[in-house]
């Protein structure tokens, strides 16, 4: 048997008015992860995906991940749209997140419209588990899912989260939304 070296991944954690994200990635410059910090869970879980081994190392701005993010966040929404990914997925899983790709900043799909876009207009509560997993949120936009008559469900990263991003965007008929009081005052300082 061949032993290989473990695959090594790099990490950076920025601030957003929305909180702490980590992202990481591979040597080829791939977003494997984006995560809110404090869902450290959803992050180990996500590198397992990875296998035994991944060793993760702390880098500034990894391949300019960070700094897209960031101008993401400063209004520049366009600066996410190219960035290569690589999640580790189902065959399934990987087919939602890339509906999902094609979900243009500022629209939104309800599972069911990315259901019918896989050609299985019965398979809405898989997308919605294969949304709920994905391991590179905000560049995946799963938050650009909604429900069929147009309410905000379920975001791993919570609701007051989604409603911001989706604002944020400009996604139509998300100006009445409340924020709550601290992301408002988050984003104002940001």
């Amino acid at each position: 048997m061949i032993a290989t070296s473990p695959e090594r991944l790099s990490y950076d954690e920025l601030d957003t008015p929305l909180g702490q994200l980590r992202l990481v990635a591979d040597s080829s410059g791939r977003l494997r992860v984006i995560e809110w910090s404090e869902a450290e869970a959803r992050i180990e879980r996500a590198l397992r995906r990875h296998g035994e081994g991944v060793v993760l190392e702390r880098a500034n701005n990894p391949h300019g991940l960070s700094d897209a993010l960031r101008a993401y966040f400063a209004g520049d929404l366009r600066a996410i749209d190219d960035l290569p990914v690589a999640g580790i997925g189902t065959e399934f899983q990987r087919r939602v997140w890339d509906v999902l790709l094609t979900i243009p900043c500022g629209e939104t799909l309800s599972y069911a419209d990315v259901a019918r876009r896989l050609g299985n207009p019965n398979a809405v509560r898989a997308v919605g588990l294969a949304n709920g997993a994905n391991p590179i949120g905000i560049v995946v936009p799963c938050h650009r899912v909604i429900g069929a008559d147009g309410t905000l469900t379920g975001y791993a990263g919570g609701m007051e989260r989604k409603r911001w991003l989706l604002r944020h965007e400009g996604a139509s008929g998300t100006q009445q939304l409340s924020l709550e009081p601290a992301f408002t005052r988050a984003a104002a300082a940001f």
